[in-house]
């Protein structure tokens, strides 16, 4: 991914399934995902950007559901993928204080592409996904812009960078830099290949509690600074498996189970959010027919995929870690990379 150098370049494997081309979210087919980034001085923020298909997904909505670990936190969008389960927007991330901003942009970017938004098809579901990253960043400043929004929507493609860049540009992850990590898994159903892929947006955790591959490094670490719990993660599932909403919310309850593996505790002040879709089939905006067909997975042939998000989303955390480079920030306060201390490994 953009030639950085990620976990597994330090001979450190994560799980047992395959992993994708770009062992990324990417991996299954159309999704996207682009950044914009605020690097300057006090100023260190920005937006990421997934887009879910290469369709219209407000026309061509995609099966949908998500999971609340913890709830601190100030996503959007939530209330009507539980009760409709499905998705209609790009999913936007950034920073807590800037969800009004970026959902105001994602309304003008779905408005411009859809015109009968606001009449013949009413409302539309904006989905925007917060991290705090008011240690590092001016967040009070209400940096982002709409501009900024759109332009991470404009550069989506399929190989992105990972760390501290977009949304993940000011985030901090067990007492390091943290920010957006990615990464994917490969596996056969009655003789079919499908792809799952994970991104988060890391921004949790204490630094005695990281542990990599079962190994805790956290308190090997110098100058150990004990702070409770309350940072937060999003994590994005995509996959092309052919899943319904209930199936969906089950997978993405797994997620917790590969951010344990690294060490987190989901502390009474974090949010950790899991958003989890499929591109398998369509649930179109308007339909001729009232009834419609599609392919399910039997849900007695699910552990496969269980596995496959525990190790995607424990992947794309130290992903998130590996390839963020220190950064210097608010009131000259300063998180240093797990790139330093992977001697200790």
């Amino acid at each position: 991914m953009n030639k950085q150098k990620r976990i597994r370049d330090y001979q450190i494997s994560i799980g047992t399934l395959p992993i994708g081309s770009l062992n990324a979210i990417t991996d299954v087919e159309g999704v996207r995902v682009g950044h914009c980034t605020l690097n300057s001085g006090a100023v260190q923020t920005g937006v990421t950007a997934i887009l879910p298909t290469l369709k219209n997904v407000f026309q061509e909505k995609l099966f949908a559901a998500h999971y609340v670990i913890n709830g601190f936190g100030k996503t959007t969008g939530l209330m009507q993928i539980e009760e409709l389960g499905t998705l209609e927007s790009p999913i936007i991330l950034t920073n807590t204080l800037s969800v009004g901003t970026a959902y105001e942009a994602l309304v003008h970017h779905l408005l411009n592409e859809n015109e009968t938004i606001g009449g013949r098809d009413g409302s539309v579901n904006p989905v925007i996904c917060e991290c705090n990253d008011g240690y590092l960043n001016d967040i009070r400043g209400l940096h982002i812009k709409q501009e900024h929004v759109l332009e991470a929507i404009r550069v989506a493609s399929k190989d992105f960078s990972e760390g501290a860049v977009g949304a993940g540009r000011g985030m901090s992850c067990f007492q390091l830099k943290g920010g957006i990590g990615s990464s994917s898994r490969v596996f056969t159903i009655d003789d079919e290949e499908f792809t799952l892929g994970t991104l988060v947006l890391s921004n949790f955790g204490r630094k005695e509690d990281l542990t990599i591959k079962g190994k805790n490094i956290g308190k090997m670490i110098a100058d150990i600074e004990s702070v409770e719990d309350k940072g937060s993660i999003i994590m994005i599932i995509a996959t092309d498996l052919p899943l319904l909403p209930h199936t969906l919310k089950r997978i993405a309850k797994r997620a917790s189970i590969g951010l344990s593996r690294v060490g987190g505790y989901m502390g009474n002040g974090s949010g950790e959010v899991v958003i989890a879709f499929s591109t398998a089939a369509v649930y179109p905006q308007n339909s001729e027919k009232s009834l419609l067909t599609m392919r399910y997975l039997h849900q007695n042939k699910i552990d496969t995929v269980f596995r496959a998000v525990a190790e995607s989303i424990e992947e794309s955390v130290l992903n998130s870690m590996i390839t963020a480079e220190p950064v210097q920030g608010f009131k000259e306060r300063q998180r240093d990379s797990l790139q330093n201390y992977m001697q200790l490994y």
